[in-house]
């Protein structure tokens, strides 16, 4: 089990059930195009938003066509870094299929959604989550800490312009902290904007050095959102994640933390 470098888990997630890990990035440490202030990875300079194969395809199905008979209903794009910077992503998301019969999922900070061959890329994804912890630049800034010349305007337009070619799932993850609780209306407009299927109320509950707020914050954050028509709000507190059956401990907690 210990043989397994590049994939991990299944994790037992929240949002989306078991779901096994592939790390297109896979360093020792982060290489994000953000520096969040809530990482559970912990801090470190911003990576420059340029695309690059940082792990070779083959390695990555070479552990999926040995990856044992466990539960998995999500592959997921996730790891030690933002997955939309590495140039082999699309290659990555076709052969996957090809072999394995989950649906796709990719978790993505929304930093390179400015760059079209990204977006043209995750459109063949099944379900894409999208970041969004700030309603200004400011508050971008603040939490998010990112890299070069991102702009929170950027950002938001990269969102909107992937939303109106996506056919998948589309969610929105709101990391709720101290320093953006205060924002709510601004982030109901923002939602309403955008228009996801879905809206997920996080708080960093996996360790580092910023606080959760308490369940029942989040609670109230979710009933305000839930005002919206037509949108799914759903919150980390609202039910035990399943259990797993993880094929490698210590490269899953070096990515989550926890198992």
């Amino acid at each position: 089990m210990s043989s397994f470098k590049y994939i991990y888990g299944p994790v037992s997630s929240w949002r989306i059930g078991h779901s096994l890990g592939v790390d297109l990035i896979a360093s020792s440490a982060k290489i994000c195009t953000f520096d969040c202030i809530y990482c559970q990875l912990g801090r470190k300079k911003p990576y420059p938003p340029r695309l690059k194969a940082f792990v070779p395809l083959n390695k990555i199905i070479s552990e999926l066509l040995r990856l044992p008979a466990v539960p998995v209903d999500y592959i997921t794009f996730s790891g030690m870094g933002e997955p939309s910077l590495a140039k082999n992503l699309k290659d990555a998301i076709i052969q996957i299929k090809k072999i394995r019969k989950e649906p796709i999922a990719v978790l993505t900070n929304s930093s390179l959604l400015s760059k079209k061959y990204v977006r043209r890329t995750l459109l063949l994804a099944d379900y894409v989550i999208c970041k969004l912890d700030a309603y200004s630049q400011s508050s971008f800034n603040k939490i998010n800490k990112p890299g070069g010349k991102a702009t929170f305007a950027g950002i938001l337009a990269g969102i909107k312009k992937f939303k109106a070619q996506y056919k998948g799932k589309f969610a929105l993850q709101i990391m709720f902290i101290n320093e953006n609780k205060a924002g709510l209306a601004e982030f109901k407009r923002l939602i309403q904007e955008i228009r996801p299927d879905e809206v997920q109320i996080n708080s960093p509950l996996r360790p580092c050095g910023i606080k959760p707020l308490r369940k029942n914050e989040i609670l109230r954050i979710k009933k305000y959102f839930q005002q919206l028509k037509g949108i799914k709000i759903i919150s980390v507190y609202d039910k035990r994640p399943p259990k797993a059956n993880v094929i490698n401990t210590a490269e899953t907690k070096k990515r989550r933390g926890a198992v």
